[in-house]
């Protein structure tokens, strides 16, 4: 009996600890972004918006795959390929070669309201559930020329100094109907104000740790897409068979939560979902509408994406050896080479003249005149 409720015992144990590990597996939310014009993603509803069950962070690295125009990797799953196939089109020669991927960092799924980027210029929005298993997903490209990796590093102090941030605070404010004030003595130091579409006021004072970490981030993340968006523009004569990846990761708001608290973490994500809007609606008409943007919002502080370069195998070609002792040997080479090209030579020739002969000798019937791409009124 004692052995029995010991079974038992363990039993419960192992069963509470699997438990546990399985709601210890956290999860984020991803957005993919189309463009109403030109088209990428299915469109499943009235509004132009989709949502799914569940997906795999290596779902969402295939799925980038897929949208540069590369195969997803040979180990993608039945099951990631249906889910895969429930928001992707399937033409394969219809790929905008051309992903934004954004992590958003300090944001829980539950935080994130039901129409965020409602308010922009995509035509099609699919949002997913997405479990944060596996720790990191390499996104798996061809290394070479084929594929273009433009990364949304930290610009500034690098190529964007304290004025620079002011001028790109003081547009950001402009166009989102807000205002900053700023300080002549100390650049970078002063208060930015502007109206949440929630109806409240954000108001961020540089002068704190907190505000200010924010604030460099989104003025990083504003300069390097805009960036971005010049060098697309500049060059992009050149970069038609070239596939461009353009990621980030944005960390502003894990600061607000620190100092502020859930409310301020709240205002800075309304804030950051206003400014992605616009700065994907500039991404768009930079790429003509050939692009597509996925953005991950995660509450973990580590990236979970990276790049991985695969190599393709070298292709081996057949060398003719130049060093021929025997005469002879190269004498008959030649003849053969001779006589296969002269042979070639008649048969085409014989095949032009009795196609041009039938051709014109053709009886007009009314399967003549469509064999021959004539069209009938």
């Amino acid at each position: 009996m004692d052995h029995l409720y010991t079974k038992l015992c363990l039993l419960v144990l192992m069963s509470a600890i699997c438990f546990q590990t399985r709601a210890e597996v956290s999860s984020g939310s991803i957005a993919f972004l189309d463009n109403p014009n030109h088209r990428y993603l299915r469109m499943q509803s009235p509004d132009g918006s989709a949502e799914a069950g569940t997906m795999f962070l290596s779902d969402v690295g295939a799925a980038v795959s897929i949208l540069l125009g590369f195969t997803p990797p040979a180990s993608l799953s039945a099951d990631s390929s249906f889910k895969l196939n429930e928001f992707l089109l399937p033409n394969p020669f219809n790929r905008p070669r051309a992903v934004f991927l954004l992590e958003v960092e300090g944001i829980e799924e539950q935080q994130l309201p039901l129409d965020y980027f409602g308010n922009s210029r995509a035509g099609n929005t699919f949002r997913s559930r997405v479990l944060l298993d596996s720790g990191k997903v390499d996104i798996q490209l061809p290394g070479g020329k084929e594929v273009s990796v433009i990364s949304l590093e930290k610009s500034f102090g690098s190529d964007c100094d304290a004025t620079c941030a002011d001028t790109e605070l003081l547009h950001l404010a402009s166009a989102l109907g807000g205002s900053y004030v700023s300080y002549a003595l100390e650049p970078f130091s002063g208060v930015f104000t502007v109206m949440l579409p929630s109806g409240t006021t954000l108001s961020l004072h540089l002068s704190k740790k907190a505000d200010r970490k924010f604030a460099v981030s989104l003025v990083s993340l504003i300069h390097s897409t805009r960036r971005a968006s010049k060098r697309r523009e500049e060059f992009s004569g050149n970069m038609q068979s070239q596939a461009e990846f353009v990621t980030g990761c944005f960390t502003g708001i894990k600061a607000l939560q620190e100092q502020s608290g859930p409310g301020g973490a709240q205002q800075g994500m309304e804030l950051l979902l206003t400014t992605l809007t616009m700065l994907f609606d500039s991404l768009q008409e930079a790429y003509k509408g050939q692009l597509v943007g996925a953005v991950l919002f995660k509450a973990e502080s580590e990236p979970v994406f990276s790049v991985k370069y695969t190599s393709h195998p070298s292709s081996r070609l057949l060398e003719e050896l130049t060093d021929i002792p025997d005469i002879s040997a190269l004498v008959e080479r030649q003849l053969v080479r001779t006589v296969l090209a002269w042979a070639t030579g008649i048969i085409l020739l014989i095949s032009t003249l009795l196609g041009i002969y039938f051709l014109v000798n053709m009886p007009i019937t009314r399967d003549t005149l469509l064999y021959s791409n004539v069209k009938l009124d």
